[in-house]
């Protein structure tokens, strides 16, 4: 990826990590769950943990889906590793890249004086470019090697197809939405929207989280959303936790790209429109990421 146009943005330093040990403070950070920069903290436990020919940095911060490809950070703000996974049943068991594995492999890209897409294989170490390989092996050790190149684009069928073309014709790039195959995330003004589809039921959702309840005269706001509920415009007002979220409900059965499109349409105008009522006229909180602010 590249930048549309030159940036001084600020750096971080990738270090040489071979100082790191067991025992030291890290921190994570990342997008988990779609959340905006988010961190966690943790502890280094095992600094040469071998997993499938490589050696992996453990620790304990938290790792949730948004945080792979994320840095792992030691307490001088150097990146010291890339967070890759972690074992759903391990208890906030994250595993990171090494930043010297990551230093040593763009060392080896660059020797290699070429430009083109490329990967290091993962038994013999060696950059190897698509046309070094037989059939998707390594031209020098024989092992399986995959390059970006090999993955077939996601191409969604059925009801996702229905959904990703009215996304689409609504202005927003659905492979920037996707959260999964059935799942996308909309940004529209202020309001954040979840929209998903329920193979099981055949049921599609679309919640905007608008906002969060105010610390005070709660019982006026729960009126006013009542009051809107009853008009029947299409769409519902519910709370859950201290959230408040505006829902549009459509069954597969009734869905076609036309007339999907005029329902989100509503929605996402609807939402940008109801969260500023909310947060002027209520005292509710804005919500940024995952933190509730009070609009001071």
């Amino acid at each position: 990826m590249r930048l549309a146009e030159k940036q001084f943005l600020p750096a971080v330093e990738l270090a040489d990590d071979q100082g790191a040990k067991a025992g030291d403070k890290v921190l994570a950070m990342g997008h988990p769950l779609g959340l905006s920069f988010s961190s966690t903290q943790g502890t280094l436990s095992n600094t040469r943990r071998q997993q499938d020919n490589f050696y992996y940095y453990q620790h304990d911060a938290a790792l949730n889906p948004g945080n792979s490809g994320g840095p792992l950070f030691n307490v001088h703000g150097q990146v010291i590793g890339i967070n890759v996974f972690d074992l759903e049943e391990g208890n906030d068991l994250g595993f990171a890249l090494p930043s010297a594995f990551v230093l040593e492999t763009l060392a080896a890209y660059r020797a290699t004086g070429r430009t083109q897409v490329a990967a290091r294989c993962h038994s013999c170490r060696k950059v190897v470019f698509d046309e070094m390989r037989t059939n998707h092996y390594c031209s020098n050790c024989g092992a399986h090697l995959l390059l970006p190149s090999d993955a077939e684009p996601y191409e969604p069928v059925g009801t996702p197809y229905t959904i990703e073309q009215l996304l689409t014709r609504l202005g927003h790039d659905v492979r920037l939405a996707r959260r999964g195959i059935n799942t996308w995330e909309i940004r529209e003004g202020s309001a954040r929207i979840l929209v998903s589809y329920h193979e099981d039921t055949g049921l599609i959702t679309g919640d905007a989280h608008l906002c969060q309840l105010p610390l005070q005269k709660v019982s006026e706001l729960y009126a006013f959303l009542l009051r809107e509920n009853y008009q029947d415009h299409g769409l519902t007002f519910s709370v859950k936790g201290r959230d408040v979220i505006l829902s549009i409900l459509i069954y597969d059965r009734y869905l076609n790209a036309e007339t999907g499109e005029a329902r989100f349409r509503h929605l996402f105008e609807m939402a940008d429109h109801y969260d500023n009522i909310l947060v002027d006229n209520f005292g509710a909180l804005w919500k940024h990421g995952n933190t509730y602010h009070a609009d001071e």
